[in-house]
């Protein structure tokens, strides 16, 4: 956690050329166990976004590095998933001739029931596989007239001979003042909720989960403060912690109190066996098949239910929202640098994608407050920003030239929040194409950061907000338009979200940080997307609206200026005008102070009213 940067490599991490060794010796391997197939996830045993090195089996057999996926390797052929933010990076990046690109939302599942040959035994490590994806596949296994088999050990383990080692960094303690509550007041409450779903303990193996609860972050992860670990919360309080003992110091175990119990991970199974006669809550979508496997052998009763962390960690109290808050003034002021920099340099034709993102990092160092970066910055030139979670290497690196759209999407991970923020800039002069779809775009995240809604509103019901404007000249992009963010945790959190998704149903509820994201991307040209966070709030009143009922709204938090250059005055409405005018007044009273000398007429002019 003392690492100070810098905090992104640009080296190619995988090669296309490495998929056909790779998968005949994963074949070979199959043929040795009596197998006709395996099932690789993006997993690892915690079944969280973001995994250690030793966990990216998908990219080490697939060549393919997005952080959402799947393959299935049979011994004749194969299918690469993902979803609509990787359909052009899936063929950039790993071999299509060995494996098939298919979407995600059809899933390995719908793949396996028509490509698996009858009889066939298909493979599957537990401990990578949630309850319900394995439930999944069974059925597709049985459907094509197979068996899924659960293994022990993992056969593409055996046969990654330079596989990097189990991740030991030191966990920290995530003070009260940053946290706005104690451990210990966590627990109580978190095992009263268990008590009233009438269970004795709940297994807890998210690690954002784990780190909120116990008030501890830690480095096992890129760009994510994790302690990777598995505990027990228990109905009276008590926590048992499983989690390497390397990671602990005595002032974390002076942080943890006598009520948390630090054991080894070896321990974990052996505790789930130990549940025997008692009722357990497990969360199906997000603890692996291995965990319910073991709890049925010892005779535990399950209840299965969401994580019971999720949903408070997701409500930030008033320190964290406020800590939130401070972190993105902050952000604001390190971003309007680099953009006032940007907008210097880039029209001389010297800077490539990799010097804007090396540039943006060095201001947010120099506040004097990063940790980390969120996640790898998205800088995008041209046809590159057409990818939507496009991560620039020495290979693919080009040059921000005029005339072009440069997109870059970025975040930082400050002691008291995390940041998430995208713009868009228009270097030179924009075609009107340009400026029609950056301006829908921004009809789009305006309908959205103004929205009212009532209480019990799911993410998914307002998702069109964003998406309207786009749809009246047919254009639509592949993405949600919006996902959590955590406080100094995941940049991507759950239970909520923005999306098409209806499968998603957690309503929002005030406190939860969420990301306002519309985009459009035209495959080979540009990419456009406007990215702000916003906090769930209460709704002031309306004059004359039902005063039983409870309606809230958005507070926009992120503070950057958006590019003028490629906004259609003609295209804005007065209020959306108005809106912009208002968020950039706000951008430049609360930044300006904070920045660069050189900055602030820049900033004037790029907040100006419109």
């Amino acid at each position: 956690m003392d690492k100070t940067g810098p905090f992104q490599t640009y080296d190619n991490e995988t090669d296309a050329a490495t998929c056909a060794p790779r998968l005949s010796r994963l074949r070979t391997e199959l043929k040795r166990r009596g197998l006709d197939g395996f099932v690789v996830p993006r997993a690892d045993e915690h079944q969280g976004e973001y995994v250690p090195k030793r966990a990216e089996r998908l990219a080490w057999l697939t060549a393919f590095t997005g952080s959402a996926g799947a393959a299935v390797a049979l011994l004749d052929k194969a299918a690469v998933f993902v979803d609509g933010r990787y359909t052009l990076q899936i063929r950039q990046q790993t071999d299509t001739s060995l494996f098939e690109p298919r979407e995600l939302e059809e899933g390995p599942a719908g793949w396996i029931a028509h490509a698996l040959p009858k009889g066939a035994k298909l493979g599957y490590d537990p401990w990578l596989h949630t309850a319900h994806g394995v439930e999944a596949l069974r059925v597709a296994a049985d459907k094509a007239g197979g068996t899924l088999v659960a293994l022990d050990s993992n056969p593409i383990d055996a046969v990654w001979d330079d596989q990097p080692d189990a991740p030991t960094a030191k966990a920290i303690i995530q003070a009260s003042n940053l946290a706005g509550e104690s451990a210990e007041s966590k627990r109580t409450r978190i095992a009263e909720e268990v008590k009233s779903q009438g269970a004795d303990a709940a297994v807890i193996t998210l690690p954002d989960s784990i780190c909120w609860l116990l008030n501890i972050r830690g480095a096992d992860v890129p760009h994510t403060p994790f302690a990777l670990s598995f505990a027990i919360q228990n109905a009276d309080g008590s926590t048992d912690l499983f989690m390497d003992e390397r990671k602990s110091s005595p002032e974390l175990e002076k942080h943890l109190g006598n009520a948390v119990r630090l054991r080894p991970p070896s321990e974990f199974a052996p505790a789930l066996d130990a549940l025997k006669g008692k009722t357990v809550i497990a969360d199906p979508g997000t603890a692996a098949a291995a965990i319910f496997d073991r709890l049925t052998s010892a005779g535990a009763k399950i209840k299965r239910a969401p994580d019971p962390v999720q949903l408070p960690k997701a409500c930030k109290n008033p320190v964290e929202i406020e800590g939130t808050r401070k972190a993105h003034i902050r952000d604001g002021a390190a971003l309007s640098n680099f953009l006032f920099w940007l907008a210097r340099e880039a029209p001389n034709g010297h800077l490539t994608e990799i010097d804007a993102s090396k540039a943006l990092e060095g201001y947010r160092a120099r506040t004097g407050a990063l940790r980390d970066l969120s996640f790898d910055s998205i800088s995008g030139a041209g046809s590159n920003g057409a990818v939507v979670h496009y991560r620039v290497t020495t290979a693919t690196n080009r040059p921000i030239r005029n005339n072009e759209i440069f997109l870059i999407d970025s975040g930082a991970q400050y002691p008291d929040g995390t940041t998430d923020v995208t713009r868009t800039i228009i270097v030179g002069k924009a075609s009107d194409e340009m400026k029609d779809r950056f301006t829908r775009v921004l009809k789009g995240h305006i309908a959205l950061a103004t929205a009212r809604f009532p209480e019990g509103t799911p993410g998914a019901a307002l998702d069109a907000f964003a998406r309207r404007a786009l749809w009246d000249v047919g254009c639509d992009y592949d993405h949600g338009t919006g996902h959590g963010v955590g406080s100094y945790l995941s940049v991507h959190e759950g239970p909520q979200s923005i999306s098409k998704r209806y499968t998603v149903t957690q309503p929002l509820r005030p406190g939860m940080i969420c990301s306002n994201e519309p985009g459009y991307y035209k495959a080979g040209e540009y990419g456009i997307r406007i990215e702000n966070l916003v906090v769930v709030s209460d709704a002031a009143p309306v004059p004359g609206g039902d005063p039983q009922r409870k309606f809230l709204s958005f507070e926009t938090i992120t503070l950057a200026p958006i590019d003028l250059g490629l906004v259609e005055p003609s295209l804005l409405t007065d209020a959306e005008r108005a809106w912009l005018n208002a968020y950039h007044a706000r951008v430049r009273e609360t930044v300006g102070p904070l920045v660069d000398e050189e900055t602030q007429p820049w900033l004037e002019q790029a907040t100006r009213a419109i």
